[in-house]
Protein backbone atom coordinates (compact mmCIF):
# COMPACT_ATOMS: atom_id res chain seq x y z
CA UNK A 1 0.00 0.00 0.00
CA UNK A 2 3.35 2.39 1.18
CA UNK A 3 4.21 1.62 -2.76
CA UNK A 4 0.87 2.24 -4.54
CA UNK A 5 0.79 5.55 -2.65
CA UNK A 6 3.94 6.60 -3.63
CA UNK A 7 5.98 6.78 -0.17
CA UNK A 8 8.96 4.74 -1.58
CA UNK A 9 10.69 6.16 1.26
CA UNK A 10 8.84 5.67 4.41
CA UNK A 11 9.64 2.56 5.77
CA UNK A 12 7.17 -0.19 6.85
CA UNK A 13 8.17 -0.19 10.58
CA UNK A 14 7.98 3.71 10.69
CA UNK A 15 4.60 3.41 9.18
CA UNK A 16 4.12 1.17 12.57
CA UNK A 17 5.28 3.79 14.71
CA UNK A 18 3.24 6.75 13.23
CA UNK A 19 0.17 4.36 13.65
CA UNK A 20 1.23 3.68 17.33
CA UNK A 21 1.54 7.57 17.71
CA UNK A 22 -1.40 8.80 16.17
CA UNK A 23 -3.15 6.06 18.41
CA UNK A 24 -1.70 7.72 21.74
CA UNK A 25 -2.28 11.32 20.13
CA UNK A 26 -5.99 10.42 19.44
CA UNK A 27 -6.51 8.65 23.03
CA UNK A 28 -4.90 11.52 24.85
CA UNK A 29 -7.31 14.51 22.59
CA UNK A 30 -10.56 12.38 23.34
CA UNK A 31 -10.01 12.13 27.33
CA UNK A 32 -9.22 15.36 27.18
CA UNK A 33 -12.49 16.61 25.78
CA UNK A 34 -14.76 14.21 26.95
CA UNK A 35 -12.95 12.68 30.45
CA UNK A 36 -14.15 8.96 29.32
CA UNK A 37 -11.24 6.76 29.80
CA UNK A 38 -13.49 3.81 28.03
CA UNK A 39 -13.91 6.23 24.88
CA UNK A 40 -10.50 7.35 24.80
CA UNK A 41 -9.19 3.78 24.87
CA UNK A 42 -11.68 2.69 22.31
CA UNK A 43 -10.52 6.29 20.28
CA UNK A 44 -6.87 5.11 20.24
CA UNK A 45 -8.01 1.60 18.40
CA UNK A 46 -9.87 4.16 15.39
CA UNK A 47 -6.23 6.20 16.09
CA UNK A 48 -3.60 3.47 15.39
CA UNK A 49 -5.83 3.00 12.01
CA UNK A 50 -6.11 6.59 10.59
CA UNK A 51 -2.08 6.51 9.18
CA UNK A 52 -3.65 3.39 7.40
CA UNK A 53 -6.82 5.38 5.90
CA UNK A 54 -4.97 8.52 4.67
CA UNK A 55 -2.35 5.89 2.72
CA UNK A 56 -5.15 4.22 1.47
CA UNK A 57 -6.63 7.21 0.58
CA UNK A 58 -3.65 8.45 -1.05
CA UNK A 59 -2.98 5.08 -2.92
CA UNK A 60 -6.30 5.95 -4.58
CA UNK A 61 -6.19 8.84 -5.58
CA UNK A 62 -3.07 7.96 -6.74
CA UNK A 63 -3.68 5.26 -8.95
CA UNK A 64 -6.87 7.46 -10.48
CA UNK A 65 -4.29 10.12 -11.35
CA UNK A 66 -2.04 8.16 -12.72
CA UNK A 67 -4.28 5.51 -14.25
CA UNK A 68 -5.24 8.62 -16.50
CA UNK A 69 -1.81 9.71 -17.35
CA UNK A 70 -1.03 6.63 -19.11
CA UNK A 71 -2.77 7.02 -22.32
CA UNK A 72 -0.31 10.11 -22.71
CA UNK A 73 2.45 8.08 -21.87
CA UNK A 74 1.93 5.68 -23.98
CA UNK A 75 0.98 8.08 -27.02
CA UNK A 76 4.33 9.70 -26.13
CA UNK A 77 6.09 6.58 -26.45
CA UNK A 78 4.65 5.60 -29.43
CA UNK A 79 5.44 8.58 -31.29
CA UNK A 80 9.18 8.30 -30.10
CA UNK A 81 8.84 4.90 -31.54
CA UNK A 82 7.60 6.29 -34.74
CA UNK A 83 10.26 8.77 -34.69
CA UNK A 84 13.14 6.36 -35.03
CA UNK A 85 14.22 6.26 -31.21
CA UNK A 86 15.19 2.68 -29.98
CA UNK A 87 12.48 1.07 -26.89
CA UNK A 88 15.15 1.84 -24.22
CA UNK A 89 15.72 5.66 -25.57
CA UNK A 90 11.81 6.05 -26.14
CA UNK A 91 11.13 4.98 -22.36
CA UNK A 92 13.83 7.00 -21.07
CA UNK A 93 12.38 9.69 -22.95
CA UNK A 94 9.70 9.70 -20.93
CA UNK A 95 11.37 11.13 -17.44
CA UNK A 96 11.30 14.44 -19.10
CA UNK A 97 8.65 14.34 -21.83
CA UNK A 98 6.26 12.05 -20.29
CA UNK A 99 3.06 12.82 -17.80
CA UNK A 100 4.47 14.70 -14.64
CA UNK A 101 3.44 11.78 -12.12
CA UNK A 102 5.47 9.29 -14.02
CA UNK A 103 8.97 10.95 -14.91
CA UNK A 104 10.72 10.00 -11.34
CA UNK A 105 9.62 6.74 -12.75
CA UNK A 106 10.49 6.87 -16.11
CA UNK A 107 13.93 8.44 -14.65
CA UNK A 108 14.81 5.48 -12.29
CA UNK A 109 14.48 3.38 -15.07
CA UNK A 110 16.98 4.99 -17.19
CA UNK A 111 19.54 5.56 -14.70
CA UNK A 112 19.19 1.35 -14.04
CA UNK A 113 19.05 0.84 -17.73
CA UNK A 114 22.66 2.73 -18.48
CA UNK A 115 24.05 1.42 -15.07
CA UNK A 116 22.96 -2.13 -15.80
CA UNK A 117 22.76 -2.27 -19.72
CA UNK A 118 20.18 -5.21 -19.40
CA UNK A 119 16.68 -4.06 -20.91
CA UNK A 120 14.37 -6.56 -19.59
CA UNK A 121 15.42 -6.58 -15.80
CA UNK A 122 15.43 -3.09 -16.07
CA UNK A 123 11.86 -3.14 -17.16
CA UNK A 124 11.12 -5.80 -14.24
CA UNK A 125 12.11 -3.53 -11.79
CA UNK A 126 10.40 -0.82 -13.18
CA UNK A 127 7.12 -2.90 -13.33
CA UNK A 128 8.02 -3.36 -9.77
CA UNK A 129 8.46 0.08 -8.20
CA UNK A 130 5.43 1.41 -10.40
CA UNK A 131 3.53 -1.34 -8.71
CA UNK A 132 0.44 -0.66 -11.36
CA UNK A 133 -1.78 -2.85 -13.11
CA UNK A 134 -2.21 -1.17 -16.14
CA UNK A 135 1.94 -0.74 -15.61
CA UNK A 136 2.18 -4.23 -15.81
CA UNK A 137 0.15 -4.50 -18.96
CA UNK A 138 2.27 -1.98 -21.25
CA UNK A 139 5.59 -3.67 -19.84
CA UNK A 140 4.47 -7.42 -20.55
CA UNK A 141 3.52 -5.96 -23.92
CA UNK A 142 7.22 -4.13 -24.30
CA UNK A 143 8.76 -7.40 -23.09
CA UNK A 144 8.02 -9.25 -25.56
CA UNK A 145 7.92 -7.10 -28.21
CA UNK A 146 11.40 -6.62 -27.61
CA UNK A 147 11.86 -10.51 -27.32
CA UNK A 148 10.32 -11.31 -30.17
CA UNK A 149 9.99 -8.31 -32.26
CA UNK A 150 7.64 -7.68 -34.93
CA UNK A 151 6.90 -4.44 -37.09
CA UNK A 152 2.71 -3.69 -34.92
CA UNK A 153 4.66 -2.38 -32.10
CA UNK A 154 3.06 1.09 -33.51
CA UNK A 155 -0.20 -0.33 -34.15
CA UNK A 156 0.04 -1.71 -30.50
CA UNK A 157 0.65 0.94 -28.83
CA UNK A 158 -2.38 2.84 -30.44
CA UNK A 159 -4.82 0.46 -29.36
CA UNK A 160 -4.05 0.32 -26.48
CA UNK A 161 -4.20 3.78 -25.67
CA UNK A 162 -7.70 3.92 -26.42
CA UNK A 163 -8.61 1.05 -24.75
CA UNK A 164 -6.80 2.90 -21.97
CA UNK A 165 -8.14 6.12 -22.08
CA UNK A 166 -12.20 4.38 -22.66
CA UNK A 167 -11.77 2.56 -19.79
CA UNK A 168 -10.66 5.66 -17.74
CA UNK A 169 -13.36 7.71 -19.17
CA UNK A 170 -15.59 4.42 -18.08
CA UNK A 171 -14.49 3.89 -14.37
CA UNK A 172 -14.78 7.70 -13.85
CA UNK A 173 -18.23 8.23 -14.45
CA UNK A 174 -18.85 5.25 -12.21
CA UNK A 175 -17.34 6.48 -9.80
CA UNK A 176 -19.04 9.76 -9.52
CA UNK A 177 -22.73 7.52 -9.55
CA UNK A 178 -20.91 5.97 -6.19
CA UNK A 179 -19.15 8.27 -4.50
CA UNK A 180 -22.87 9.02 -2.50
CA UNK A 181 -22.58 5.48 -1.53
CA UNK A 182 -19.10 5.97 0.21
CA UNK A 183 -19.77 9.56 1.33
CA UNK A 184 -22.80 8.14 3.28
CA UNK A 185 -21.13 5.53 4.92
CA UNK A 186 -18.98 7.59 6.35
CA UNK A 187 -21.16 10.03 7.26
CA UNK A 188 -23.52 7.19 9.20
CA UNK A 189 -20.16 5.83 10.93
CA UNK A 190 -19.12 9.32 12.35
CA UNK A 191 -22.50 11.03 13.39
CA UNK A 192 -23.22 9.22 16.33
CA UNK A 193 -19.54 9.33 17.82
CA UNK A 194 -19.98 13.02 17.49
CA UNK A 195 -23.36 13.00 19.37
CA UNK A 196 -21.76 10.86 22.00
CA UNK A 197 -18.56 13.64 22.72
CA UNK A 198 -20.88 16.21 22.72
CA UNK A 199 -23.57 14.71 24.99
CA UNK A 200 -20.40 13.21 27.36
CA UNK A 201 -19.65 17.31 28.59
CA UNK A 202 -22.29 16.26 30.73
CA UNK A 203 -21.44 14.86 34.30
CA UNK A 204 -24.12 12.33 34.45
CA UNK A 205 -23.47 11.16 30.42
CA UNK A 206 -19.75 10.60 32.04
CA UNK A 207 -21.24 8.86 34.90
CA UNK A 208 -23.05 6.47 32.53
CA UNK A 209 -20.72 6.15 30.26
CA UNK A 210 -17.51 5.56 32.60
CA UNK A 211 -19.39 2.25 34.09
CA UNK A 212 -18.45 -1.69 32.52
CA UNK A 213 -21.93 -1.11 30.92
CA UNK A 214 -21.16 2.10 29.31
CA UNK A 215 -17.81 0.43 28.16
CA UNK A 216 -19.72 -2.82 26.20
CA UNK A 217 -21.86 -0.24 25.01
CA UNK A 218 -19.49 1.52 23.28
CA UNK A 219 -17.67 -1.73 22.66
CA UNK A 220 -20.82 -2.66 20.79
CA UNK A 221 -21.53 0.39 18.81
CA UNK A 222 -17.64 0.57 17.73
CA UNK A 223 -18.17 -3.02 16.17
CA UNK A 224 -21.67 -2.36 14.79
CA UNK A 225 -19.94 0.68 12.76
CA UNK A 226 -17.24 -0.71 11.98
CA UNK A 227 -19.17 -4.15 10.55
CA UNK A 228 -21.67 -1.45 8.74
CA UNK A 229 -18.87 0.65 7.34
CA UNK A 230 -17.54 -2.14 5.98
CA UNK A 231 -20.45 -3.55 4.24
CA UNK A 232 -21.16 0.16 2.78
CA UNK A 233 -17.76 0.64 1.00
CA UNK A 234 -18.19 -3.25 0.01
CA UNK A 235 -21.62 -2.52 -1.98
CA UNK A 236 -20.60 1.18 -3.34
CA UNK A 237 -16.95 0.61 -3.93
CA UNK A 238 -15.72 -0.02 -7.70
CA UNK A 239 -13.33 -3.33 -7.12
CA UNK A 240 -9.29 -2.40 -7.71
CA UNK A 241 -7.76 -3.72 -10.98
CA UNK A 242 -5.60 -6.16 -9.97
CA UNK A 243 -2.02 -6.76 -10.89
CA UNK A 244 -2.30 -10.03 -12.94
CA UNK A 245 1.59 -9.87 -14.27
CA UNK A 246 2.93 -9.81 -11.17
Amino acid sequence: MLRKAGMHSLSLRTFMWLSVGSAAITALVIFAVTSLPNLALLSSVAGFYLPRIVVSRRAQAREAKVWEQWPDAVDHLRSAIRAGLSLPEALVQLSYRGPEELRDAFARFGSDYRASGEFIPSLNRLKEYLADPVADTIIESLKIAREVGGSDLGRLLGTLSDFLRESSRTRAELQARQSWTVNGAKLACVAPWVVLMLMATQPAVRTVYNSWAGFILMLSGVVLSWIAYRLMLRIGTLPSEKRVFV
